[in-house]
């Protein structure tokens, strides 16, 4: 379960070619609540990076152990 996240920032470069997708990363959140490790499942280069560093500052309830999942990201450069 998620406490807390933080948005990620639309690159510059992306906003200036109009680029928009999808960013799909596996997350391996450590029994903390921290994430741990980011594995890029899917997404455009550009994207990815800020996807990436966005989720690796994502807090989780503390569990018993590590677990796994996906998150999404959608880049739209009218929306972001």
């Amino acid at each position: 379960k998620i406490k807390s996240k933080v948005t990620p920032n639309y690159p510059e470069i992306a906003r200036k070619m109009n680029l928009a997708g999808v960013v799909k990363l596996e997350v391996t959140v450590a029994p903390n609540g921290a994430v741990k490790d980011t594995k890029v499942i899917g997404g455009n280069p550009i994207l990815v990076n800020a996807a990436a560093d966005a989720v690796k500052k994502w807090r989780f309830e503390p569990a018993n152990d590590e677990s796994v999942g996906v998150v999404e990201f959608k880049f739209d450069p009218t929306t972001n």
